[in-house]
């Protein structure tokens, strides 16, 4: 397990940094955008696209990495008053239902990006399955990182919650 948790963190860390990378590439087509428009008076067709496309990885992967991380939206307010074992077992429910969105991500944005396949963005010149690309590698890495916390809880190994300083027991 203590391999499985090793290479998952090395694949949360890249996705964290290739998110933040596309968070300040994204910064500086819109910098150039607004340069161009508004200075030179000539509008680049390209930046708001790449933009959009660039803004479909970083949330994804962002998002996924917060699901391994344990920074999912949860309702905790039942949590509070039950025993330590009914807490472990509604947080291995709600990891499955992670898993089940992941598995819909990875089935609706791959029949998304196959439907868009043909169509070729004017202004990127690329086929329009691009779009749909980082849906498909966010829900993957949310089954991934979401499996890798049913098998941590199920070794009696800590996983990470939401607004606590040290991992669940």
């Amino acid at each position: 397990m203590t391999r499985v948790a090793r290479a998952t963190g090395l694949t949360a860390r890249v996705a964290l940094w290739a998110s933040a990378a596309g968070l300040v590439l994204m910064t500086a087509f819109i910098t150039i955008q607004v340069f161009f428009r508004y200075v030179l008076n000539d509008s680049q067709a390209w930046t708001e696209p790449a933009s959009v496309m660039l803004m479909g990885w970083f949330i994804f992967l962002g998002a996924a990495v917060g699901i391994r991380e344990g920074y999912h939206l949860s309702f905790d307010v039942l949590l509070y008053v039950l025993p330590q074992r009914a807490k472990l077992a509604l947080y291995s429910v709600s990891d499955a239902v992670v898993i089940a969105f992941g598995v819909g991500m990875i089935w609706f944005g791959a029949e998304l990006a196959e439907k868009t396949a043909g169509n070729k963005l004017p202004s990127l010149g690329i086929s329009g399955a691009f779009d749909f690309l980082p849906l498909v590698a966010g829900g993957i890495l949310i089954v991934l990182f979401s499996l890798e916390r049913l098998a941590r809880r199920a070794a009696g190994l800590p996983t990470a919650r939401f607004g606590e300083t040290d991992p669940e027991t």
